[in-house]
């Protein structure tokens, strides 16, 4: 059963040994399919891919997430323990064909919500680009704005913004 939910993503990128963090609290819809979960959410100018929607797909059974994002800007990446994905990635100026191989992954996904924390790197021609760090927390309760467990931050005038 589809469910509307808030979601906090956190991401993490070290690249020429920089950090930047980003961190997006958005309102989203969260559903389980078959051995999948599924994160659905609309990018903003904050993300820097307004028009935009992404799907992140977490299948238990082969330890994977696909990210798919439609729309204004287009790509797919697919984070799979044990493999390295080719996968295209638009980077809102054009597309590239990256290298991406998956350095960890957890879940304590449930129908009710939960988080999911993977990492990952990416390559371009096999030359090291950047180290990547994702974690997604899925609230389930009451989105309109109630009871999330950011409320006391005020999360719903951050809908779609950026922390």
């Amino acid at each position: 059963m589809k469910k509307d939910v808030l979601i906090k993503i956190t991401g993490t990128q070290l690249a020429d040994g920089d950090s930047d963090v980003v961190e997006v609290l958005t309102t989203g819809s969260f559903y389980k399919k078959n051995d999948s979960y599924y994160i659905l959410y609309d990018e903003s100018e904050a993300t820097g891919f307004d028009g935009s929607r992404t799907v992140l797909r977490f299948d238990e059974a082969r330890r994977r997430v696909t990210m798919t994002r439609s729309g204004a800007s287009q790509s797919q990446l697919i984070i799979e323990e044990g493999r390295r994905h080719q996968c295209n990635y638009d980077t809102g100026y054009g597309s590239l064909i990256i290298g991406v191989s998956c350095d960890h992954m957890s879940s304590s996904l449930t129908e009710d919500g939960g988080d999911i924390d993977f990492g990952y790197s990416l390559d371009i021609n096999s030359a090291l680009t950047s180290e990547n760090k994702v974690h997604v927390v899925v609230d389930g309760r009451d989105p309109g704005g109630q009871a999330g467990i950011w409320m006391d931050k005020g999360a719903a005038d951050y809908d779609q913004h950026s922390l």
